[in-house]
């Protein structure tokens, strides 16, 4: 397998080393520095730009199994124009569907500039054959997706089986190459442990992930702080190390303007102004976006809306 730009291959016994050699995670130092950083206070101008960058980062995300052909295009004409009395409003980063549904976000967003994302290699468990999960995307890209969101193993991961986690991200990357990014799910909430989160978190990059995401969304907890901390220092060191940019996307209980203001405090104050960009930063959301959208007409208006006055997903 051909390791990706600014990375070296790695296997066997090198990579189980290479991976438990990694410092270890001061779990309650994490948990107390994210705790400091969303006591932040972010006031006027800087909430308004907050706001809006925070809407442009949005994977708008539906991944239901009622989802239907017309509720994805209500979902993709709202990425296109959030608010539909301020076309102001930015848009967001993308929507995230299922494979099936994929052609038909595609047909919608065409030129719009929103990326197509759609979840694959058996989501959200990622316990199928190498071969189905190969299909599946390469089905995704088929269909449309210009943006791949990989589940891995957890159970090979837990288990040590560090090897055949890599080889199915490297050979997802390579399906996917110069087509699609890849996005590749750690689903945190499984891992037990911030020493897991930051070993998940290097394997994914080292096989070529372009981001690395917290959750599904089907599993609780999904993204936290203390845990996005953790990704966000891995990325950055990765960095340091190897010259290649990674993305973060925390995703899954993310639901109010408060906690998305949370997550980009975080970012700037351990990664800095780099990843303050839908490029480098998503946050994965379904309900997220009419808080946002509320909030923002407060400060425009000085009232709050309903949260009926847009549209309810």
């Amino acid at each position: 397998m051909t390791a990706p730009a600014g990375t070296q291959p790695l296997s066997g016994t090198s990579l189980r080393g290479f991976l438990h050699g990694l410092p270890g995670v001061d779990q309650v130092g994490a948990e107390a520095r994210a705790a400091m950083l969303a006591s932040r206070s972010i006031k006027t101008t800087a909430k308004a730009w907050a706001l809006d960058a925070a809407i442009s980062m949005i994977d708008l995300t539906t991944l239901e199994g009622q989802d239907t052909p017309g509720k994805v295009r209500a979902l993709c004409a709202k990425a296109k124009r959030p608010d539909p009395a301020d076309p102001t409003a930015p848009q967001v980063a993308a929507v995230c569907v299922y494979p099936d549904l994929a052609h038909v976000a595609a047909a919608e967003l065409a030129g719009s500039g929103v990326h197509v994302a759609s979840v694959a290699t058996a989501f959200p468990s990622g316990r199928t054959s190498p071969d189905v999960k190969l299909a599946d995307a390469r089905y995704a890209i088929a269909a449309g997706a210009d943006e791949v969101d990989m589940v891995i193993d957890r159970g090979a991961f837990l288990a040590g089986d560090y090897q055949l986690v890599y080889d199915e991200i490297a050979a997802v990357r390579e399906a996917v190459a110069g087509t699609a990014h890849l996005k590749v799910i750690l689903e945190t909430g499984e891992l037990v442990t911030l020493d897991n989160v930051r070993r998940a978190s290097w394997l994914a990059m080292l096989a070529g992930a372009d981001f690395i995401k917290t959750s599904t969304g089907k599993v609780a907890p999904a993204a936290t702080l203390p845990v996005t901390l953790v990704m966000l220092e891995a990325v950055r060191d990765f960095r340091a190390a190897h010259g290649r940019q990674v993305g973060v996307k925390p995703a899954g209980g993310i639901r109010t303007a408060k906690d998305a203001i949370r997550y980009l405090v975080l970012v700037n104050e351990t990664v800095g102004e780099d990843w303050l960009d839908p490029r480098w930063f998503r946050l994965g959301a379904s309900s997220l976006l009419n808080d946002l959208l509320m909030q923002r007409t407060k400060l425009a208006t000085g009232r709050y809306s309903g949260p009926d006055y847009f549209t309810l997903d």
